[in-house]
């Protein structure tokens, strides 16, 4: 489903990724934790084309997405990836209905799974609300249901409990690895939080050297 190949990326003179190699098999969900500033949500944003590396190669379902001009790249992530944001980024001036139905607006697919997406996220009857009438949980339930209901390949959760409490953020995770199963998606979630790690079917550590798979021990969980 994914491959990165010899990705590397600097800012300036700081050097974040070096020659990094991933994969991540269809329907796979992976966990990628590490110290602050060592790139995990620099590969997310290089994964996602929301960045552009230094050299190396993204591939998405077989793509190398270097090769695509910019309306192609638009599209492939439109249609095939779905972005969890730690801040969420709803769309304030948007009824939550209006929010979840964007991606199926921009893919030309009929709105109403949005109702259908806030029912499967314990917001049945919330359609007509507006972001700024939900608690943080709430409002990152819809953004998970923003990024799953146009059924995308590939899920990419950066710290999506970090603004959270530890019951709301049990229950996010839970919600968020259970539509991700629906949904036969593959996914990775970038987290400081074990016990969020713990939801992934492995865990990666991202350090200066690449990423190394480790055990749920090294990750902090008994």
């Amino acid at each position: 489903m994914l491959e990165c190949r010899a990705l590397r990326k600097s800012y300036g003179q700081r050097a974040i990724l070096t020659q990094l190699d991933f994969q991540l098999a269809a329907g796979e969900y992976v966990a990628i934790m590490g110290d602050s500033g060592v790139g995990k949500s620099s590969l997310l944003n290089l994964i996602a084309g929301l960045d552009v590396p230094d050299s190396g190669s993204v591939f998405i379902a077989g793509t190398d997405t270097s090769t695509l001009n910019d309306d192609q790249a638009t599209l492939l992530r439109r249609q095939k990836l779905g972005f969890i944001f730690q801040a969420f980024h709803l769309l304030p001036h948007l009824t939550l209905h209006q929010n979840v139905a964007l991606p199926l607006i921009l893919n030309h697919l009929p709105a109403d799974r949005a109702s259908q997406m806030l029912a499967a996220v314990g917001l049945s009857g919330r359609d007509d609300d507006f972001p700024r009438q939900l608690s943080g949980g709430e409002m990152q339930r819809v953004a998970i249901a923003r990024a799953l209901v146009h059924k995308p390949q590939l899920i990419l959760a950066d710290e999506p409990t970090g603004n959270l409490d530890p019951e709301t953020a049990q229950e996010v995770l839970q919600l968020l690895k259970n539509e991700i199963r629906a949904s036969h998606a593959s996914a990775i979630i970038v987290t400081h939080s074990p016990a969020a790690a713990a939801t992934a079917d492995r865990i990666l550590l991202l350090t200066r050297s690449g990423l190394r798979e480790i055990s749920a021990a090294e990750a902090g969980l008994k």
